[in-house]
């Protein structure tokens, strides 16, 4: 065949098991499943956006407006910046994608964290780039400043905060990063649980408009998957000068955003009141899981998202617990694959973190 020969090396993207696997393999009873190994927000679907998918649904046979200028709108209002400031796409890694096919090649070089996002290496090596990685696995502010003026690279990622161990720089450390690159260097920021961020610490917070603002070289990534509960509807962003986006909607396919989708994103941007229950739910349990790891002698990395990681290391194999956890009915994600004996989970609802807990206390008084 003649598929580029860099393919046969490249490993597809691992998305958490869906419930129908489980069902499946398991003979388990959907509603005795929980799944909190995909960062789904676990109140669910906004009712506002149910209601408004319904009415749309009748206008399934029309292409969608390719021009987003609804939705374009709410965001420039949301964010203070200009319609012509933001590129809609098919998930935010879909913009991803699009940002490294602008720069890259076999030639590129581009700088992320040991441990992030694996779209970011997946979508490089699609584009035969060469990727560099700081030696921490959380995000170092010295260490990219340092691995930037050895390497000098055309692209960098930070992960803001980090996906999947939820670890965030602040602010003041992003922007002494941003100073330290040349304006030749584009700087992507994935924000995409930033939102979760900026409820817990004000110093980690984003400011879109103040970015671009400031510097020239950078794409702010948002997405509606994560606080909004739209995973299923595929809508992410990108926030950049008017010279950028206009590059980048030159690579954008057309009518990447179905109708339907459009009008879920611009529903559930002004549901407020959801919003502030889903962050509420999401801290007030993530201190159950951080009490939990306490009392259990079970490390865990401070985290600013949805979700919660805890590190094993000698302590027991992540994989085994996965497993149990799986035949139990719960879905979990274990971060073997990217070279950690860890597991991260989903802040679910109280009653779903009751169970998850239940669980893994169960079986740590079996293997400990």
């Amino acid at each position: 065949m003649g598929f580029k020969k860099y393919l046969d090396k490249l490993v597809c993207y691992e998305a958490g098991k869906p419930i129908e696997l489980v069902v499946r393999d398991y003979g388990i009873y959907e509603d005795d499943i929980i799944k909190l190994a995909s960062n789904e927000n676990p109140l669910g679907t906004p009712k506002s956006v149910i209601k408004a998918i319904k009415k749309e649904a009748k206008n399934a046979f029309r292409y969608p407006d390719d021009s987003a200028f609804e939705l374009k709108e709410a965001l420039s209002k949301k964010y203070r910046i200009y319609p012509s400031n933001i590129i809609i796409g098919s998930g935010s890694d879909q913009i991803i994608d699009i940002i490294i096919k602008a720069i890259c090649n076999k030639d590129t070089k581009i700088l992320m964290s040991s441990t992030t996002f694996a779209m970011y290496e997946i979508y490089a090596k699609q584009n035969e780039a060469n990727i560099i990685r700081t030696k921490s696995g959380i995000h170092n502010m010295d260490e990219f400043i340092n691995e930037y003026n050895t390497i000098k690279p055309s692209l960098v990622f930070l992960c803001l905060p980090n996906n999947p161990l939820g670890d965030c720089l602040s602010k003041d450390e992003v922007y002494k990063i941003l100073d330290s690159v040349s304006k030749d260097c584009i700087v992507a920021l994935d924000c995409a649980y930033n939102e979760f961020a900026k409820y817990k610490d004000k110093s980690k917070a984003i400011i879109p408009n103040e970015l671009i603002e400031k510097y020239q070289n950078v794409v702010y990534l948002g997405t509606f998957s994560k606080l909004y509960a739209l995973g299923g509807m595929r809508v992410g962003y990108g926030i950049a000068t008017d010279s950028i986006i206009k590059t980048l909607s030159k690579l954008r396919p057309p009518f990447n955003i179905t109708n339907i989708s459009l009008k879920a994103a611009l529903t559930a941007i002004k549901d407020k009141k959801f919003v502030e229950k889903t962050l509420k739910n999401n801290f007030k349990e993530m201190e159950v899981y951080e009490e939990f790891a306490k009392e259990n002698n079970i490390k865990f990395i401070d985290s600013y998202t949805n979700f919660i990681t805890f590190i094993f290391d000698d302590m027991l194999d992540s994989t085994a617990l996965t497993n149990y956890l799986l035949k139990n009915g719960v879905i979990i994600r274990d971060l073997k694959s990217y070279r950690l004996n860890a597991i991260r989970i989903t802040i679910g609802t109280k009653e779903q973190n009751k169970r998850v807990l239940k669980l893994i206390s169960k079986y740590l008084h079996k293997v400990i």
